[in-house]
């Protein structure tokens, strides 16, 4: 029990520092940008970091399968603190982008781990209760970030937004310490071909999110090395990503829909505020409490999502988040000037219901459907294929938001997109089928052994 509560606080510090970290910046980078000087690096201090997150995600949840958790935890998160430590002593933006990914890499061995560990340690009816402990944390540090990088700035120096997660990781390092692994690795060959492939290919497509011009090369060039990856891992013993696992009758439906919903409308939460300050007139801070409301409703979702999944299975629930993603998708979707704090708490709320439910189902689902050594990978390529679509779901509103003839025609388009694509989401999950009455049992069994 000690071993429990001592890596659970490991991973809860970990994933605090890893979120500020995500959000921090967006309160303080004009200032260090300023300051450093190269302002057309810019955007490139978020990609950098995004896009190695984003890759390293699915391939740290592999690399755990063979090695074990910890080891490979541990790596993330030294990973991170060294990172951290480099951009505080950046010296111009080419550095402070260089070491953002260098902090991103720890990032993407840390972010999948919260997720997979709970998997080892807890049942199946309590992993809702977790998960929604996690999202918690995304909570605080949605509210904590401004608020500590407004600190820093004024009252020291924006170095500190980094300095600031050296004795956090520190101590998640030494709460890790005790921790006694469940999870009996199995020895394999590193697929390194395979992972080099897809990390080229999925940064490619991530880099036409950031790029100015000449997205059509970056796009192809990414596709078609992906198309190499895929008839390469089809070859190997011991693929990256098994291919088991993307032709699963129940987890490629999974996978699909957690990527389509993603597209859909999880980028809200960046174009929200916007409206309610351009358009309510509310303030940041009061805009940062409506998405409170996502987090909210996230939360009372997750917490009975594992006892609902030995009850209803996987396809009900997974029907009754995505039919709530599309209400909270029409009322977006007709969201005007009149509309004000209320209105958008209480969307939010709905579709942080959506949202806590589908993810907590499919995260549970990916780990139970999955041989005991491919569950990390498992668990991880799910969150890569939310945080696939996040990126693109963020990019394409942003296109047309950018694009419009004024704010609020933009909004509706936006969020008509988000409306329509939460649609299609949910004719995905349409196809999504409960496991086999022998699988029904291992299940069922599997909860009331642990």
């Amino acid at each position: 029990m000690n071993s429990k509560i001592s890596v659970m606080v490991s991973i809860v510090l970990a994933m605090l520092v890893a979120s500020m970290d995500t959000t921090i910046m967006n309160t303080t980078m004009p200032i260090i940008a300023k300051e450093l000087g190269g302002f057309s690096l810019y955007a490139w201090s978020f990609a950098s970091y995004m896009i190695t997150t984003t890759v390293l995600s699915p391939i740290a949840g592999r690399l755990s399968d063979i090695f074990g958790r910890k080891k490979v935890f541990s790596f993330g998160i030294i990973l991170f603190l060294i990172g951290s430590l480099l951009c505080g002593m950046s010296q111009n933006m080419v550095q402070l982008v260089v070491f953002r990914a260098l902090q991103g890499i720890g990032a993407g061995f840390m972010m999948p781990f919260p997720a997979i560990i709970a998997g080892d340690l807890f049942p199946i009816e309590k992993r809702g209760k977790i998960q929604a402990f996690f999202t918690a944390m995304w909570g605080i540090s949605a509210v904590l970030a401004p608020l500590l990088g407004t600190l820093f700035v004024e009252y020291a120096s924006w170095r500190w937004i980094f300095y600031v997660n050296i004795p956090l990781c520190l101590l998640s390092l030494l709460t890790l310490l005790p921790y006694k692994e469940v999870y009996e690795p199995k020895r394999a060959a590193i697929d390194y071909i395979g992972a080099a492939l897809f990390a080229t290919a999925i940064s490619l497509f991530l880099l036409t999110t950031v790029v100015e011009s000449s997205h059509w090369m970056y796009g192809v060039t990414g596709a078609a090395l992906l198309t190499i990856f895929y008839l390469y891992e089809k070859k190997q013993t011991s693929p990256l990503v098994p291919l088991a696992l993307v032709q699963h009758k129940t987890l490629k439906w999974m996978n699909m829909n957690g990527f389509v919903s993603c597209v859909a409308l999880f980028g809200t939460s960046s174009y929200i505020p916007l409206f309610l300050q351009n358009i309510a007139h509310q303030s940041v801070f009061v805009s940062g409490v409506a998405l409170l409301g996502m987090s909210i409703g996230w939360m009372i979702a997750a917490v009975p999502a594992g006892k609902w999944i030995l009850r209803y299975g996987y396809r009900m629930l997974l029907i009754i988040g995505n039919v709530l993603l599309v209400l909270s998708g029409l009322l977006l979707a007709l969201l005007n000037e009149s509309h004000g704090f209320l209105y958008v708490f209480c969307t939010m709320f709905i579709q942080g219901l959506s949202f806590g439910l589908t993810s907590t189902v499919g995260i549970i689902g990916s780990q139970q459907l999955a041989d005991a050594h491919e569950k990390g990978i498992a668990t991880s390529f799910f969150m890569f294929c939310r945080n696939i679509g996040t990126a693109i779901g963020v990019t394409i509103m942003g296109a047309f938001l950018t694009k419009a003839a004024d704010f609020m025609t933009g909004i509706h388009h936006l969020f008509l997109f988000g409306f329509i694509g939460s649609i299609v989401a949910l004719v995905t999950s349409l196809f999504i089928r409960d496991e086999s009455e022998q699988e029904k049992n291992n299940l069922l069994r599997s909860g009331e052994m642990l």
